[in-house]
């Protein structure tokens, strides 16, 4: 009966804790007609509003989320890329403004490149120039690869302020920039650029300057479908920072981390040097006095027969292993001027099949002791080694010295302008300011937004209820009672040691004298089970009727000697004897 309680309270125990622990949290409403309807908790979703640039704080912000503001800012490319053919020169590509596929807040609208295997360009002015002075340049946007990318380029252009950059519409490849920034990918290459162009202060010379490659590998964007931010940080102390996802993945310095480096060098090899014709630049040469041995033999064969062999016994010489088929017929079209004379198949000779072997027999092939191959006279060191030659160095007529590239050209304008075999490309709230602090919280009321919603909306069972739990700090008590009772009663009952039971020896006596075992064997029974049926209730019956004759007896003095007779006995005996000891008084 104890055990059927604990297991009946384990399994209420965990039922309850069943019920507590829902997937998600439901709110009942119930509507005009009083039908309840369940709908999900409104925490499940994140509130979002467009947010407000602060005035004075950006020189260009957008969150693409108002189409009419967007179409009187941004100009799409009419333009034509030079040196290629004409079909598909034009930037065609299609731009529009829509939720995304996967819409995460509401209300939250992106730019997306549609088409794919087209050029597409657009562009904005910015709300005021940036002049590259003593405050840093902070660019920052949202890229989603919603159905992934295999190659092409998702980046962004700072243009170039100038009479080239003043038509818009006519923006391309060629366009003047300042900074390229962004990811690109094509195949299993994923880069991350980050390029400026930097002009020669002497010449006028315009050079593209690359930053090395990040660190950690970036493929990972490109195929989870899901925003991601890119930020560049540029310092007036010619540092820079580029993170994704708010994570450092590039940092470095303009002057030391470019290819090719913004300063060229102070010397250059002298073009006109040539180096002598008796320069020598062999390190070791062939032992000039060394000679071949009269005894090599360049000739010998690396592997010869083996003479130790022996062809095996019952070896058939005189057939071959392969035979014509003798069942095989000519094929009925077969033309002997296309295909030739006609021969059989051949196929295994059956006759060999059970013979050591067939057809001529040869030994083993063995490595040949005198084989020694080509002789070559061992090498020693030149006597004549002048080194390696290089040619002498000179100043180079060329050499400058900008120590400050941060001051590069002004922007006015920034612009996508892109090529890609993926399309519906979403970009989203692209900002440039000069304050990392405004640009951070634009990041919050955009982009961390979204990732809050995506982790929620990915987030396990057990994270739901640990969520849910933490909110409701009172569930952690009926966690105790609904979940740690039942366990506790489990383990009790799988831990606790059984009491055995003792064995319940029968006895066989050869008399009719009670003994001491008759006494324990009943005292025993009585504990196990009392209201177990006994197999001596007919005796014990009997007994009580006796013993009221013997009480009767004792009552009266002459019967005392009687009434001391039939007391003596104090272990009760077996029935039998017991009946037979009284019909005697009687």
């Amino acid at each position: 009966m104890k055990d059927k309680f604990l297991l009946n309270l384990l399994i209420l125990g965990l039922l309850v804790a069943g019920n507590v622990c829902q997937e998600e949290p439901l709110t009942v409403d119930e509507d005009d007609d009083g039908v309840v309807v369940e709908s999900e908790d409104a925490e499940d979703f994140i509130e979002y509003k467009s947010p407000v640039p602060e005035p004075g704080k950006f020189y260009f912000a957008e969150h693409f989320d108002d189409k009419a503001e967007f179409e009187k800012k941004w100009v799409k490319s009419r333009a034509k890329k030079e040196g290629i053919d004409e079909d598909i020169a034009k930037y065609d590509g299609l731009w529009a403004v829509e939720e995304p596929m996967k819409s995460i807040l509401r209300d939250d609208l992106g730019l997306v490149l549609k088409s794919k295997a087209k050029h597409a360009a657009i562009a904005s002015r910015l709300t005021k120039p940036f002049v590259f002075a003593d405050k840093p340049l902070v660019v920052q946007y949202e890229v989603t690869w919603q159905d992934g990318q295999e190659c092409g380029g998702s980046y962004i252009k700072l243009l170039s302020s100038g009479k080239d950059t003043a038509d818009l519409a006519q923006f391309q490849d060629k366009t003047p920039y300042t900074i390229m920034f962004g990811p690109d990918k094509c195949g299993n290459d994923a880069k991350l650029h980050f390029i400026f162009r930097h002009i020669n202060p002497i010449n006028g010379t315009i050079t593209e300057k690359h930053s090395k490659k990040p660190k950690d590998r970036l493929e990972e964007p490109f195929k989870d479908k899901q925003p991601h931010l890119y930020q560049l940080v540029l310092r007036p102390d010619n540092t820079f920072t580029v993170r994704v996802d708010h994570n450092i993945v590039n940092e470095g310095h303009l002057l030391e981390d470019f290819q090719p480096p913004v300063n060229p060098p102070k010397e250059i090899d002298d073009p006109t040097d040539k180096k002598p014709e008796d320069w020598d630049e062999r390190e070791r040469i062939p032992d000039p006095e060394a000679r071949k041995p009269e005894d090599w033999d360049e000739d010998a064969p690396p592997q010869i027969p083996d003479p130790n062999a022996v062809k095996p016994d019952g070896w058939l010489d005189d057939l071959e292993e392969m035979i014509a088929d003798p069942d095989a017929k000519k094929p009925d079209d077969w033309d002997v001027d296309i295909d030739g004379e006609w021969e059989a198949p051949l196929i295994p000779n059956p006759l060999c099949e059970k013979a050591v072997g067939c057809g001529l027999w040869k030994a083993p092939l063995v490595k040949n002791p005198d084989y020694k191959g080509k002789w070559r006279a061992p090498y020693i060191d030149n006597p004549n080694y002048k080194g390696k030659w290089s040619p002498r160095r000179i100043p180079n007529p060329d050499f400058f010295e900008d120590l400050h590239p941060f001051k590069m050209t002004t922007i006015s304008a920034v612009g996508f302008e892109l090529w890609s075999m993926s399309g519906d490309i979403l970009f989203d709230n692209l900002v440039i300011s000069d304050d990392e602090t405004v640009v951070r919280d634009w990041a919050a009321q955009t982009y961390d937004l979204k990732r809050k919603q995506i982790d929620r909306q990915s987030e396990t069972l057990v994270q739901r209820i640990v969520n849910y739990t933490n909110a409701n700090p009172w569930l952690w008590a009926v966690y105790v009672v609904a979940i740690g009772l039942p366990i506790t009663i489990l383990l009790y009952l799988c831990c606790s040691p059984s009491t055995p039971k003792k064995e319940k020896t029968e006895h066989h006596k050869k008399t009719d004298e009670p003994s001491h075992d008759d006494a324990d064997h009943h005292q025993h029974a009585e504990l196990d089970d009392p209201l177990a049926p006994s197999s001596d209730n007919e005796a014990d019956a009997a007994d009580e009727v006796d013993d009221d004759d013997d009480r009767e007896r004792n009552s009266d003095p002459d019967n005392s000697e009687d009434a001391e007779e039939v007391q003596a006995p104090v272990e009760r005996t077996p029935e039998p004897a017991t009946r037979k000891r009284r019909a005697r008084k009687d």
